[in-house]
């Protein structure tokens, strides 16, 4: 995420195409500035300043309660039920507690059990956890991936999209599983995004197990959902974003700070790259 000459990857980038006869591949200088593929050739579609404003009051509720499912969002905010459902589904966000089957991925998909009921992490890679979340910006906004090794808190990658294809989670995915070992379990939600043949086989083929959170139970998740609050009001809600360029930067240096510097009270006052790094071969 960063380097020993304090060069972002946009300053990189340019300083290659300026350099060469030839620019970068557009492919490569995703991979370079963190964001997804399909984000470099996307026209973002004009949100007007409103909806925009009713968006990220629906985010900063549910980041502070996230039990909450769109009535009582709804009635918090005072605008029409239907109203807010749309936009929290346009958001890639739904409540955190048990809920009929309705909102449930209906698509014909592999349906995995949840693996972690009385499970404690006790290791690094024993358990990878994994969700999509709401990044406002100054206009408009953008959706963000990681994927957490729960163990010791330690971002293992991260990628952000101008909208919820399914590249951008498995571009997060296989960073993670190039640059470190396979996790013993792989957690997700049951979007439709987990579900895929394309991001079970990333895992299964490599003998990881799949667990899936039972929709909508909010200790399933719950180590990812506190990345979200920190991510959140730490960084996201204390900056305005003009582009997806500076949000990729100013993020990436967050999970920087986060993973190396930021001490967790929950490791005993550790940075979650102290505790994940400390067994060797943890790299590949």
């Amino acid at each position: 995420m960063s380097n020993s000459n304090h060069l972002n990857a946009r300053d990189i980038i340019s300083h290659i195409n300026n350099k060469t006869d030839s620019v970068l591949p557009k492919g490569i200088q995703a991979d370079l500035l963190g964001i997804s593929r399909t984000s470099l050739y996307y026209q973002p579609k004009p949100v007007d300043l409103e909806t925009l404003t009713v968006m990220n009051s629906i985010d900063e509720l549910y980041t502070k309660r996230p039990f909450y499912g769109s009535r009582k969002i709804a009635w918090d905010l005072g605008y029409n039920r239907k109203r807010i459902q749309r936009l929290m589904r346009e958001m890639g966000i739904e409540a955190i507690y048990q809920k009929p089957n309705l909102s449930k991925n209906t698509l014909p998909h592999p349906i995995y059990p949840y693996l972690l009921q009385g499970v404690t992490a006790n290791h690094p890679n024993h358990i990878w956890g994994t969700d999509i979340t709401y990044i406002r910006m100054h206009q408009g906004f953008l959706y963000l991936t990681a994927y957490l090794d729960w163990f010791s808190r330690f971002v293992l990658s991260w990628r952000l999209s101008t909208t919820l294809e399914i590249e951008f989670v498995l571009e997060a995915a296989e960073d993670a599983l190039d640059k470190y070992h396979s996790p013993e379990i792989e957690n997700s939600d049951q979007g439709t995004h987990y579900t895929s043949n394309q991001h079970i086989e990333l895992f299964t083929n490599r003998g990881t197990k799949v667990s899936m959170d039972s929709r909508g139970r909010a200790m399933d998740n719950i180590f990812t959902e506190r990345l979200w609050r920190s991510v959140k009001y730490e960084e996201v809600y204390l900056k305005d974003y003009a582009t997806v360029l500076e949000a990729q930067e100013q993020i990436g240096n967050y999970f920087d700070f986060y993973n190396y510097e930021r001490k967790h009270q929950s490791l005993n006052y550790q940075t979650p790259a102290e505790i994940y790094f400390r067994k060797e071969g943890n790299l590949v």
